[in-house]
């Protein structure tokens, strides 16, 4: 082996530990943030900071309205409503529902189309948590592994509390609270079963419709999740009594 070959296959090794190290370190990042995410509050996460980027140098003006509430504070109706939106079987999967991955699939292939969302509510939570709104397989293959570790660190109720409190929900509105004031002038616990599936039927699209004055669309979709959403039943840790 010649000269150059060897100090090729020396800086390729040097490469790869670089890299592997930079990996690690990421890993252990990303642990250490899942686990104290796990009982803190999150501060903020990247999509705030990339609208508040868009809303500086573009036409719509700068706005950043969040508030963090526990789970109880929000009121089970958007809990119901957003489950029943966005994830009917969020309580019995394991952070993927493989049967609408693979629905959706079929339906993509049978019509020439690019596959629509499927993600459960671990997904969504796990990429509004650590990454932006562009997409790239590189970030699909993140938050799987992110995805996996909410599920094996976190209780469905953690899970759905950060959710809440952390998704866009209008032009700079973000989380339940916000948006319940925003939208309606009251806190998320007083919301009614109508104005909570006014907001979870807003979801796929935030900065386009709006709860409180809903399209024909967004109006179909309400009366649905609102017909649909006390089917689900009571939360699970609502069904937890109390020691005697």
């Amino acid at each position: 082996m010649g000269k150059t070959s060897k100090a090729l296959a020396k800086k390729f090794g040097q490469l790869k530990i670089f890299v592997g190290k930079i990996a690690l370190i990421a890993f252990q990042v990303s642990l250490f943030f899942i686990i104290l995410y796990r009982v803190v509050p999150v501060p903020i996460t990247p999509l705030p900071l990339v609208r508040l980027f868009e809303q500086a140098f573009g036409d719509d003006p700068v706005r950043l309205k969040k508030d963090w509430e526990s789970i109880e504070s929000l009121g089970r109706n958007i809990c119901l409503a957003s489950v029943t939106s966005e994830d009917p079987k969020f309580f019995q999967h394991y952070g993927f529902d493989f049967e609408q991955i693979i629905e959706s699939l079929k339906k993509s292939f049978d019509k020439g189309k690019r596959p629509r969302g499927a993600s459960t509510i671990t997904q969504q939570t796990a990429k509004n948590l650590f990454f932006t709104p562009r997409r790239s397989w590189l970030r699909k293959g993140l938050e799987v592994y992110v995805t996996v570790c909410l599920e094996l660190f976190w209780t469905k109720k953690r899970i759905l509390e950060v959710y809440l409190n952390i998704i866009e929900m209008g032009n700079g509105v973000y989380g339940a609270e916000a948006a319940s004031l925003y939208y309606f002038n009251k806190s998320s616990g007083k919301l009614t079963a109508n104005e909570a599936a006014a907001i979870a039927a807003c979801y796929p699209n935030p900065r386009r419709w709006k709860a409180n004055k809903p399209s024909r669309y967004i109006k179909k979709k309400q009366n649905l999740i609102a017909r649909y959403m006390y089917r689900i039943g009571s939360l699970p840790w609502e069904n937890k009594k109390k020691p005697k």
